[in-house]
């Protein structure tokens, strides 16, 4: 049996999974920037 498939399979799982993180966290942290400049505009 051939374990190519699997191979390229597991490959392309880890990185559309790791995509995914990096997606998240970005967007997370542009959230968290996000809040963090308001509350220093309005702590001013």
């Amino acid at each position: 049996m051939n374990p190519w498939p699997f191979v390229a399979a597991a490959y392309a799982v880890t990185l559309l999974a790791t995509a995914g993180l990096l997606i998240w966290a970005a967007s997370s942290m542009r959230r968290a920037e996000r809040s963090a400049d308001t509350l220093k505009r309005t702590g001013e």
